[in-house]
């Protein structure tokens, strides 16, 4: 298996892409420590991982705080000696016209999507750059790449996200330490079905704007993700790559 002797901190693991991937990361062999604020959901994505004979922790917190994500770094490496592999999930989008953003909504938009990558990132490095091995994939948004109507604190963050991917990738790579990001388009989740992807007209909007006329789900996500996590993908670093059902082509 890919993943059989490597330690993987996952961001958001609770539900939807994130659960997708530490579940994914499990199957294949790592030893998972799911991160999220949220107990219950991140118990669930433990259990189900313990259920099909997977090795995986829950760390409890909040990723926007330093003194959290330095706990989360202390937790795994006590628990498992390393960290090979870190997956920035965590994220959340809202749609508001830009004349309509509140300072306080940009704030936490860039503190959830960017600052969480940020701090995560330090965290983990720490320890990679000491074993001259890592694989970090950060969850960007074709957002970034596109722009979205009413959706421009989230798409500044994320392509923040990708601005970061590729400036450690640059820094990172005389450490062995590969940095990359996935860039989805709309995804199956709760969070989409929350901002109104399950209504008719904005669902059938979203959909007309994606070649293979369909969401994405979360485990397509997954899969992407966990190739750039692995060794096949060690001559590959500062990429954004699309996953996207052809939304966006460049």
């Amino acid at each position: 298996m890919r993943f059989s002797d490597k330690v993987a901190v996952v961001t958001g693991g609770g539900k939807g892409i994130g659960k997708a991937i530490a579940v994914r990361l499990a199957q294949e062999g790592a030893k998972v420590v799911v991160v999220d604020k949220d107990q219950d959901t991140l118990a669930s994505t433990v259990e189900d991982i313990k259920k099909e004979g997977g090795q995986a922790i829950a760390v409890a917190a909040d990723v926007t705080l330093s003194e959290e994500v330095d706990r989360m770094a202390q937790t795994t490496i006590q628990q498992f000696g390393k960290i090979d592999i870190l997956i920035n999930n965590v994220g959340l989008f809202t749609y508001e016209p830009f004349l309509d953003t509140s300072e306080e909504t940009w704030d936490r938009l860039h503190s959830i999507n960017l600052k969480s990558t940020l701090l995560c990132c330090q965290a983990a490095l720490k320890n990679m750059t000491k074993n001259g091995y890592g694989k970090i994939v950060n969850v960007s948004s074709d957002a970034a790449r596109m722009g979205v109507a009413a959706q421009a604190s989230y798409s500044a963050a994320k392509a923040g996200v990708t601005g970061l991917t590729r400036a450690l990738a640059m820094e990172m790579a005389r450490y062995k330490i590969n940095v990359n990001c996935v860039c989805p388009g709309p995804v199956e989740t709760d969070l989409m079905a929350e901002v109104g992807g399950t209504i008719p007209e904005i669902r059938q909007k979203l959909e007309k704007a994606v070649p293979f006329r369909r969401f994405a789900q979360p485990e397509e996500t997954a899969a992407p993700v966990c190739f750039l996590a692995s060794d096949d993908a060690g001559y590959i670093t500062g990429q954004a790559l699309g996953v996207n059902g052809g939304q966006t082509m460049c």
